[in-house]
């Protein structure tokens, strides 16, 4: 990861997050590989219920549980857990979105996926965030490893998941709105 003060200026949080169909009647959200937070804390303040912040890293859920207490937010649960190997550990069919943003290009994102299919309710949502590979950016993975949004929607349909919309979020991310059937 880069310094966040160099990671923040590449996203508009609350601009994607409603862009990527976040809203305010959602009471459970699963926000996978949270980083700096950069998601977790702004969804924290869109929903009624509870955000769920996972990170392998534990100096990444240590900066985001620092942020948590200077900002007095009662509303985010964190987990230092390799989910990828290990789950989550939520229930089946008990969470309404999750943020699958910039983690795609893991070496099996069908693991993933079929976490998230597992934990979402039936008629919920998952957002889908990850750098472009059609132009230069200034940060993100190996342009070789990143996935294009045809390649996430085909992991997506395999995994069981309908596609209900694509977006563009210039300069450097597309977006793609999955659900559970």
């Amino acid at each position: 990861m880069p310094e966040e003060t160099l990671w923040s200026k590449f996203f508009n949080p609350e601009q994607i997050l409603q862009q990527l169909e976040v809203t305010h009647d959602l009471k459970s959200i699963v926000d996978l590989g949270c980083g700096f937070g950069t998601f977790t804390i702004p969804a924290s303040h869109i929903i009624q219920g509870t955000v769920h912040a996972y990170d392998i890293d534990q100096d990444m859920i240590g900066q985001l549980q620092f942020k948590i207490a200077k900002q007095e937010l009662n509303n985010i649960e964190l987990h230092i857990k390799d989910f990828i190997i290990e789950g989550s550990g939520l229930a089946d069919n008990s969470i309404d979105y999750v943020m699958l943003f910039n983690i795609l290009h893991h070496d099996n994102p069908h693991q993933i996926l079929n976490e998230v299919y597992r934990i979402l309710k039936s008629g919920q949502k998952a957002g889908i965030i990850h750098w472009r590979s059609d132009i230069p950016t200034p940060r993100g993975p190996q342009l070789n490893i990143r996935p294009t949004p045809e390649i996430c929607k085909q992991w997506a349909i395999e995994s069981g998941f309908r596609i209900s919309r694509e977006v563009l979020l210039e300069p450097y991310h597309f977006g793609i709105i999955i659900s559970k059937p």
